[in-house]
């Protein structure tokens, strides 16, 4: 009984963290912040959306894209 109730906590922690990923080896300045969550790979989201919007990540139309993509800065 010990054995599973160790084994049922451990998996539910390895579940709540795997879901989630932040971008913390950012390159520049603007990377930092930026959170996902079943998210599409960073680089490419933020390389398509950099394209599609014609505009840096501080303005809304290039959050709104990181967003569809699964990404949201803090």
């Amino acid at each position: 009984m010990k054995r599973l109730l160790i084994l049922s906590a451990l998996s539910a922690a390895a579940l709540m963290t795997s879901a989630c990923i932040t971008v913390i080896d950012a390159d520049h300045d603007d990377d930092f912040g930026w959170h996902g969550e079943n998210a599409q790979p960073f680089d490419g989201a933020r390389a398509e959306c950099r394209a599609s919007t014609d505009e840096g990540p501080r303005s809304e139309a290039f959050r709104q894209c990181m967003a569809a993509k699964g990404w949201t800065r803090s």
